[in-house]
């Protein structure tokens, strides 16, 4: 066996530009309100035959790298989810994941076949792979969106666990299987797989962190790679129990991420830029996939179609039948409709028909791509401005305060950088009337570049930055206390709770 190294030059040259490029264009992206999966499509698209020629049409090369590549960014998801906001919607977030995607696929399906004319295999198919949203698309835009903690989780939750129903549906129908058994009994093999995959996530997630707080490594790098191979044992672990690899593995980094772990700050941002390397991957691979002459003004017409269907049918009627589980205000399941993003997942999945050989998968593709391209760029700019007319957004936090956080591991405590903007009514206000929980104090006011070791008659200025150190199971309610002070000033023990 031999190896062309002149080719091998050429891919890491090629490689390391192209992902230099894809990380310079996060800026971009997140300036214009955009996703970042867009640009990382067109620069796939750019490289292939339509741009620099460089070849790739191997479906099934693209299936399996892209379902590594989920795995990835479903463990960052989980690692960096914080299991405490997403609790008050994790019943709405697994109905949307679940009875939600039925509705969905059920309407589109409809849609597919009787509007569009698409043979009821390939309608199904359109169906499946469109409804389940993208995390990775979602939260690239709501970063700069300000929402109550039972949106986000909401979210969060039915971004994390809709692919794996997703997957088995498309996969008994690319392969003719679901034609070979009775509807309740492929409903029952989808459920069986999801509650299997969230078993065996469960038992990685718990068994790992006990594990992990009892291994001493010799040297923290170590530790990220460790909880990363925890995940992925947990994917492999239910793909050979024929249950639900997706489910397991983001299961699995939801528990791991909120427990008490060695270097937990290290760990999660190696995931995340794990995730970020895998994000630029999978949506170049996907643009190479991309035969831009095959699409055709038809196909263009019917991506519009589909989208608007799955947009402003199958997607708000969906999220109102989810909301049966968990009933909310109309103004946030609208934001929830609107908010139901697309990205890498459907494009993903089609190249499972792809692979399979399915007639017309071709044409799926084509539909897809250009579906998901044309409806990120029609709703993930608009979401800030529908948080705005529907009054979701959470005012506080962006206009009055800004706190971000760092962990302290030695001492399970939390390290809070506060920052008093102009709005704020913390303006004046001494530290000690800050009343912070037990165990919190400020321990640093950094003003006109200058370091100050406050005491409690030292009054706060706007523009000031504030360190806090909080014990991490205080760390909610000092978060808490610091937004009332900022919304209410001295008197903020008198006003109503933050939202």
């Amino acid at each position: 066996m031999t190896v062309d190294v002149q080719a091998l030059n050429e891919f890491v040259l090629i490689g390391s530009a192209v992902t230099l490029l894809a990380i310079l264009a996060v800026r971009l992206s997140s300036r214009a309100g955009l996703p970042s999966l867009l640009i990382y499509l067109l620069m796939g698209v750019a490289l292939g035959e339509a741009g620099l020629g460089i070849p790739f049409e191997d479906a099934e090369l693209t299936q399996a790298l892209g379902f590594a590549a989920l795995a990835v960014i479903l463990a960052e998801g989980g690692l960096t989810t914080n299991w405490r906001q997403m609790r008050s919607s994790i019943r709405l977030g697994a109905s949307l994941a679940t009875l939600g995607i039925v509705v969905s696929v059920t309407l589109v399906a409809i849609a597919g076949h009787y509007l569009l004319g698409l043979p009821w295999q390939l309608a199904v198919l359109l169906g499946a792979v469109c409804s389940p949203t993208d995390a990775a698309a979602v939260f690239s835009v709501l970063r700069v969106v300000p929402l109550p903690k039972r949106l986000t989780g909401a979210l969060e939750a039915e971004s994390g666990l809709n692919d794996a129903p997703t997957v088995v549906l498309v996969v008994l129908v690319s392969t003719g299987a679901v034609s070979d058994h009775h509807p309740g009994v492929v409903v029952a093999m989808v459920v069986g797989q999801l509650l299997g995959g969230v078993a065996v996530g469960l038992a990685a997630g718990f068994g790992g962190a006990w594990l992990m707080r009892r291994a001493a490594l010799p040297t923290a790098g170590l530790y990220p790679l460790a909880v990363l191979s925890l995940t992925f044992l947990s994917y492999g672990a239910a793909a050979a129990a024929q249950a639900s690899g997706f489910a397991a593995v983001y299961v699995a980094a939801l528990v791991l991420g909120n427990s008490e772990l060695p270097h937990r700050g290290a760990t999660r941002s190696f995931a995340e830029g794990v995730a970020w390397l895998a994000q630029i991957g999978l949506f170049v691979m996907l643009g190479l996939l991309l035969s831009p002459g095959r699409i055709t003004l038809s196909t263009v017409g019917l991506a519009l179609a589909a989208g608007l269907v799955l947009t402003l049918v199958a997607r708000p009627i969906s999220v109102a039948v989810s909301a049966v589980v968990q009933p909310m205000p109309w103004r946030e399941l609208a934001f929830l409709s609107w908010a139901g993003l697309r990205g890498a997942v459907p494009i993903v999945l089609t190249t499972i028909p792809l692979a399979e050989g399915i007639d017309g998968s071709e044409r799926l593709f084509d539909l897809v791509f250009v579906m998901v391209v044309v409806f990120t760029l029609l709703t993930g700019p608009t979401l800030p401005w529908a948080a705005r007319v529907l009054r979701v957004a959470r005012r506080s936090e962006p206009r009055d305060l800004d706190v971000e956080a760092a962990p302290l591991e030695r001492v399970a405590a939390d390290l809070l950088q506060v920052t008093i903007s102009p709005r704020s009514l913390m303006h004046g206000v001494e530290v000690g009337e800050l009343r912070l929980p037990q165990g919190a104090s400020v321990s640093l006011v950094i003003r006109d570049d200058q370091t100050l070791v406050p005491e409690r008659r030292t009054v706060l200025r706007a523009g000031d930055h504030l360190l806090v150190v909080t014990p991490r199971r205080q760390r909610e309610q000092t978060e808490k206390r610091l937004r009332q002070v900022s919304r209410g000033g001295r008197l903020a023990q008198w006003l109503g709770p933050v939202r």
